[in-house]
């Protein structure tokens, strides 16, 4: 049975599908409908995308997308480790401003749902990390916007030895206070 536990933001979840294994390995049923129906999340998903991470320290983030294409995301690890990150930036919130963070594994089979209205972000923690995420809404670039990663205001406590490998992208994004009304 998929365990389902709200993290400190209710609208997180952190979901961890059963693993049913003998000598030949595993198998586990990663989405169903009807469980994630019984969970609240009953938005089809229309995409799905898959990230590699070459170096451990890998960050990619905080990203959302604006209405009318925001997306919900559920996250997944297919190989090695990620620290997965969640903030609120829907304006009005009693939980604007703050994070949630979660490890996700790909020994471990954890997911981190990620709902619309919140900026997501991971850092790797294990050298050749692959991703695997379903997406709620198409892609739309023209409404994509982001929140630095190392935003004073939100002290997201990233598991990093050193300087992350960013992107050019990643480098200029703006704090929380300084992004105006994102239309959440």
């Amino acid at each position: 049975m998929t365990t389902i536990t709200p993290l400190a933001i209710a609208d997180v979840l952190l979901i961890t599908p059963k693993r049913h294994g003998d000598a030949r390995g595993w198998f586990a049923e990663t989405w169903s409908e009807a469980v994630m129906a019984k969970a609240g999340l009953a938005d089809p998903f229309v995409q799905d995308n898959q990230a590699f991470n070459a170096k451990a320290g890998t960050l990619r983030g905080l990203h959302f997308q604006k209405p009318p294409h925001a997306q919900g995301k559920l996250v997944r690890v297919l190989k090695g480790a990620i620290y997965d990150v969640a903030v609120d930036i829907r304006l009005g919130s009693a939980t604007y401003g703050r994070w949630v963070g979660a490890r996700l594994t790909a020994a471990g089979g954890e997911q981190l749902f990620v709902p619309r209205g919140f900026a997501h972000g991971y850092c790797t923690t294990e050298a050749d990390t692959e991703l695997f995420y379903k997406v709620d809404g198409s892609y739309a670039p023209e409404l994509e916007g982001g929140v630095a990663w190392n935003d004073p205001d939100l002290a997201i406590d990233w598991p990093l030895a050193g300087d992350p490998v960013l992107s050019d992208k990643d480098q200029r994004l703006p704090r929380l206070k300084d992004l105006g009304a994102t239309g959440f």
